[in-house]
């Protein structure tokens, strides 16, 4: 094993994170045209098998986390790796839907486990104090997946099953650099980490506002990212090789998504995920009415791959903040949500499309978006800290107001920590006393 750098970490992570997640469960939208017209699929057909990745990461993700206690970094990572060689090679021998849908659903075990391999290495060989920034290069790997895949597109449109017999072999380089670079042992939290505080009725709330909130996104992007392309060359007569500009345009525009993300928690979430749920359901209903567009078309998807990366990132980052300590759980449950969202959303797109078509179809799911976006005023923002203590202190003298806690993933990590006392860390103990020793005569 070779020892990483801390931006070394991230490069890598994010490297594997763009072979389980552009690649691996992404990716699949922009070969719906040439594969649906090889095997004979229908919109409906599409739906259901387009849903099975999500499903399957939910299992995966709700596994993973005693996986990577039992099994360690290493062999997580190199697991994940082996079921989406798996699942990318039975895809690129697929004769029919079952076998299709079979590998798809195991390219979904791969999105599921590979980031908390991820989360386990990274506490094992990344300072603390770079565990944010880390965490945002990792999940920027998203975009870069969708963004290596697009050329696979472009010039191998119609040899699908080329492309991903590619795509299997730079996942089994993904599973050797795994073995190489990641440790095969690793601690979750801190050797010191003292038992996380009970969940409260208000964080459960807040939680599970949060939570649907993330269901809701999940089920109103399902279409863009399983039926875009189609919709484009059935729509629009778009050349199928020259679909692979929206993925493009997706990646491209997602890679701001962290900066927008990281903006909106330290500001104001409600606001910020009204307009990104706005601008998400805006990119359906524009690629609607202009498919034979190629400019209008890759401009819808800049607003939706902008859209969807900074709502995934604000959810992450809102979880974390309501349940500081419970890493396992406060980021874990919104991305679960969205991936339910996305398994549910895709059916009904498919059932709509043969229904009544891909325009009206995408504009249903559009005003659905439009509808949530209304509801984000109930959104969990900013804990009010001096709130909660006033509903619950009124009585108490002013001298015994609690400090505002930090937020985020550093405030999650010391909140873990114990002092020589065995009591929990205070992020923000104030120094005070000790400067009045010193200016005393």
């Amino acid at each position: 094993m070779r020892t990483l750098s801390n931006i070394g970490f991230a490069i890598f992570g994010a490297a594997l994170v763009a072979i389980s997640y552009g690649l691996a469960r992404f990716a699949f939208g922009l070969f719906v045209p040439s594969i649906s017209a090889e095997l004979g699929l229908t919109p409906y057909l599409i739906g259901i098998i387009g849903a099975l990745p999500f499903i399957s990461f939910v299992l995966a993700t709700l596994v993973a986390p005693l996986a990577a206690d039992r099994l360690g970094a290493r062999n997580l990572a190199m697991l994940s790796g082996g079921f989406g060689v798996a699942g990318l090679g039975l895809i690129s021998q697929a004769s029919g839907s079952l076998a299709l849908g079979v590998g798809v659903f195991i390219c979904g075990i791969c999105t599921g486990l590979m980031m908390p391999a991820l989360t386990a290495a990274m506490q094992a060989l990344v300072s603390r104090t770079m565990h944010g920034r880390v965490s945002s290069i990792m999940n920027a790997g998203t975009s870069v997946g969708i963004i290596v895949a697009v050329p696979t597109v472009v010039f191998l449109a119609d040899a699908w099953r080329l492309t991903y017999t590619i795509f299997a072999v730079l996942t089994g380089l993904g599973v050797a650099a795994a073995w190489y670079f990641i440790p095969s042992v690793s601690r979750v939290i801190p050797a010191n980490a003292a038992p996380p505080a009970p969940i409260t009725r208000l964080q459960w709330s807040r939680l599970i506002r949060l939570t649907l909130f993330a269901f809701a996104m999940g089920f109103v992007s399902a279409p863009y990212w399983l039926f875009a392309p189609d919709l484009a060359v059935t729509l629009g007569a778009l050349p199928a090789n020259q679909t692979g500009w929206l993925w493009f345009a997706v990646g491209i525009a997602g890679l701001g998504g962290a900066v927008v993300s990281d903006l909106a928690d330290r500001n104001n979430p409600p606001i910020t995920q009204a307009l990104m749920l706005m601008m998400l359901s805006s990119s359906l209903a524009l690629l609607a009415a202009s498919p034979s567009q190629l400019p209008l078309a890759m401009f819808s998807a800049m607003v939706f791959g902008l859209a969807y990366m900074s709502l995934t990132g604000l959810y992450l980052m809102t979880g974390i903040r309501l349940l500081p300590g419970r890493l396992s759980m406060g980021p874990v449950l919104p991305f679960m949500a969205c991936a339910l969202g996305q398994a549910v959303g895709s059916p009904v797109v498919g059932v709509l499309v043969d229904g009544v078509g891909y325009a009206e179809a995408f504009s249903i799911f559009s005003v659905v978006g439009i509808l949530v976006a209304v509801l984000s005023p109930i959104y969990p923002g900013h804990i009010d800290y001096w709130a909660d203590w006033t509903d619950e202190t009124v009585e108490e003298a002013p001298e015994e107001q609690p400090i505002v806690e930090d937020t985020g993933l550093q405030a999650a990590y010391d909140y873990q920590l114990l002092d020589e006392n065995g009591e929990p860390i205070e992020a923000n103990e104030s120094i005070e006393p000790e400067e009045e020793e010193k200016d005393a005569p």
